[in-house]
């Protein structure tokens, strides 16, 4: 459960970060008319709006196995994460448009150094919340947190762009402006792509990545009883992963003998952090005995 209450306590505090944001920066964005700070301020709502469904999904994620869910809830955190990406896409897709014209029409953009000043305070602010998130995704091995503290970071990025176009506008460049709002968008899009492919891989079972299926044959190549295996198959379930695989033993061994190594081989599996649960179906290998 510490994972779980890991994930919402960083939630939580993107929430309110992110409020603090949003409101800073949609003022000083529709005072100025900024297309990059209007911009940053709805990445800020879309942040929020992530922070909200990591908060749920985290909470049905935590959910234990039932009978209607026999291994439990955990892609929950997946769902919410493939609706985080949907949202990122969207908004980046309304700042693009609003962004292409600004270049050709005149919003009325014009220079403030309230622009300046609210850019400082986002970066100081995302970075203090990329470096907390981005401790914590690592603690709870969390993607929802991991993609909460892809985005701080990205945000100090686009922030940092949204104060050189307001550095430019202050010498009378306010086509920079335009094209740093396009430039937000797309970065937005990309980073929403990223995370949808991320959310997708899982959503549609997709096997374990090499160096731990590597690492889980190794393991049973320790086991001179095992004489081979096939049918190895991995599930997502939640952050970890259901492994399945049939092994092949002596058929003279008895039947206590041959579970009794599937067993071994299950509890030392299962004991690898990204493993949620070991089944070991055993085979009998027809091999001749030896001769007096």
């Amino acid at each position: 459960m510490e994972r779980y209450q890991i994930t919402a306590n960083a939630s939580i505090l993107g929430i309110i970060g992110n409020l603090f944001l949003l409101v800073i920066k949609g003022v000083a964005g529709f005072i100025t008319h900024s297309q990059a700070m209007i911009g940053d301020a709805l990445n800020s709502a879309g942040d929020i709006i992530s922070s909200m469904m990591t908060f749920i999904g985290n909470r049905i994620a935590s959910k234990t196995a039932d009978d209607d869910h026999n291994l439990g809830h955990g892609k929950a955190e997946y769902i919410f994460s493939m609706f985080i990406s949907m949202i990122m896409i969207f908004i980046a897709g309304k700042l693009f448009l609003s962004s292409i014209l600004s270049l050709f029409m005149d919003v009325g953009f014009h220079y403030s150094p309230v622009l300046i000043v609210v850019s400082l305070i986002t970066i100081c602010i995302k970075f203090a919340l990329y470096l907390y998130t981005n401790k914590m995704a690592i603690k709870a091995n969390s993607l929802l947190l991991e993609a909460n503290a892809k985005d701080h970071r990205n945000d100090c990025f686009l922030t940092l762009l949204t104060l050189i176009s307001a550095i430019f506008s202050y010498f009378g460049l306010t086509f920079v402006d335009g094209v740093v709002g396009v430039f937000v968008s797309l970065w937005i899009c990309f980073v929403g792509w990223i995370l949808f492919r991320k959310s997708y891989d899982v959503l549609m079972d997709k096997g374990i990545d090499p160096a731990l299926r590597k690492q889980i044959i190794e393991i049973i190549e320790t086991y001179d009883e095992i004489k081979k295996i096939n049918h190895f198959n991995s599930t997502p379930v939640g952050y970890k992963y259901q492994i399945s695989v049939t092994i092949f033993v002596d058929g003279n061994l008895s039947t206590f003998e041959s579970h009794e190594i599937a067993n071994r081989l299950e509890k030392e599996i299962s004991a690898l952090d990204e493993v949620y649960l070991t089944i070991i179906h055993v085979n009998p290998l027809e091999i001749e005995k030896e001769e007096d």
